[in-house]
């Protein structure tokens, strides 16, 4: 569910029309419901209700502060996996108790500044890892809590660049050989073992994959805890997906998820951490596009718009689909036609869609990409000197731009010219 709905024929964030909200800031532009976003929150908490609980929010999928506040106001933790994603949550209010840094390649700056600012936990990926972070928190003096991350060898059977869980997968530690890093952390003075972290993949729409994972996490808890380890906490992860083509089936709730979670490890007393990132915000953004031209090429047309592969990239790195409408809704019974619909970037690769089936559009038609608010405005460049597009807020009749556009000038000016010319 999300809270962009046309009302007298055009589209709606909340209780903004869309079309003002382009006309104040320009196209192309990002747009993210606060209702959608706290709405999505609170399914994932209240479906764990019962257990003692976090959520931690995957900034990963979209970082803009004012988001970050509106969760963490709302209670979420927050799941970093870099120094900039830590010091974005720390500048938005979180507190470090609240955050959980994940990621394969943590770097001894990074580690010391999250040791020295605060942290829940260190989901600990390989034993160079953990030997840096023992070492590093030796320097700071202090104990650092962590959890290991494990590889249940699961086929999360989504996208191969999104799939994290599988032998072949560059993260965790495979399973078979846990005890005996396990071993290993609890031999560290610097270190304080406090749980198990597992997390399979992203756009997870089936949940036996989740069931086998915490299975096997439930299994090794057992295992560990005879072993003399202390496990009280469980991480395990995110990944559940999205409907992003309003056609298709729905992927399963998060109440079925959290009942899952609970059948699986529910029995074992432990503090539970979920990491999701891409229902939280994905269906609570639109990108949002002017028609420039709409060519006519051979046996095809082509709309072609203001915004581009380096706005949204998802479309051209994934080949993901995102159901794309017209901001004024047409007529009932409107013919459609069939439109490539692709950007101005010099890339064959800048095609959002192929063929898609559009009431006619012309020059100076808006459009708007659903599902766009995770992994749209973070993964974007400046590819072919285009600035950043805007990001804006909107709360009920409210809207503020949370991230302006550059100007040419304060992009080119970030260039440093050398001496010598």
């Amino acid at each position: 569910m999300d809270h962009f709905l046309y009302r007298d024929g055009v589209l709606h964030a909340e209780d903004v029309p869309v079309a003002e909200i382009a006309a104040a800031v320009g196209t192309p532009f990002y747009v993210y419901s606060t209702a959608t976003l706290l709405r999505h929150f609170t399914l994932f908490d209240d479906a764990l209700d019962g257990m003692d609980h976090l959520v931690c929010y995957a900034m990963k999928a979209a970082s803009n502060q004012a988001i970050l506040k509106t969760l963490a106001q709302a209670g979420a933790g927050m799941d970093v996996v870099s120094g900039g994603e830590y010091a974005r949550a720390r500048a938005a209010g979180v507190s470090g108790d609240k955050i959980v840094f994940s990621g394969v390649g943590k770097t001894a700056d990074e580690i010391r500044m999250a040791l020295t600012g605060g942290i829940r936990q260190f989901n600990v990926e390989s034993e160079p890892e953990m030997e840096v972070l023992n070492r590093v928190a030796g320097e700071v003096g202090v104990i650092a809590p962590i959890t290991i991350r494990v590889n249940p060898d699961v086929d999360a059977k989504t996208h191969a660049k999104i799939a994290t869980g599988k032998s072949e997968n560059k993260f965790g530690i495979p399973i078979a050989r846990a005890r005996e890093v396990y071993a290993m952390a609890g031999a560290m003075d610097h270190l304080d073992v406090i749980g198990i972290d597992v997390h399979i993949g992203s756009q997870l729409t089936d949940l036996t994959p989740f069931e086998l994972a915490y299975q096997k996490v439930a299994e090794l808890t057992v295992q560990l805890r005879e072993d003399g380890h202390d496990i009280r906490r469980l991480d395990l992860g995110g990944g559940l997906g999205i409907p992003y083509a309003r056609s298709n089936e729905a992927p399963p709730l998060p109440t079925d998820y959290g009942a899952l979670i609970k059948r699986t490890v529910g029995h074992l007393g432990c503090e539970i951490e979920i990491e999701p990132g891409r229902l939280i915000a994905g269906n609570a953004g639109l990108m949002v596009s002017e028609v420039i031209y709409v060519k006519s090429g051979e046996g095809r047309d082509f709309l072609i718009l203001d915004g581009a592969m380096n706005d949204l990239i998802r479309p051209a790195m994934y080949e993901a689909h995102h159901d794309i409408v017209p901001v004024i809704e047409p007529a009932p019974g409107t013919e459609q036609t069939p439109y490539d619909i692709v950007g101005p970037v010099c890339e064959s690769g800048d095609t959002f869609a192929k063929q898609r089936m559009m009431p006619p559009l012309a020059a100076g038609d808006l459009v708007a990409f659903r599902s766009a608010g995770a992994y749209g405005a973070v993964m974007s460049s400046e590819y072919n000197t285009r600035p950043l597009i805007p990001e804006v807020l909107v709360n009920a009749d409210q809207y503020a731009v949370i991230r302006a556009r550059p100007t040419f000038d304060e992009m080119i000016n970030r260039d440093t010219i050398p001496g010598w010319f």
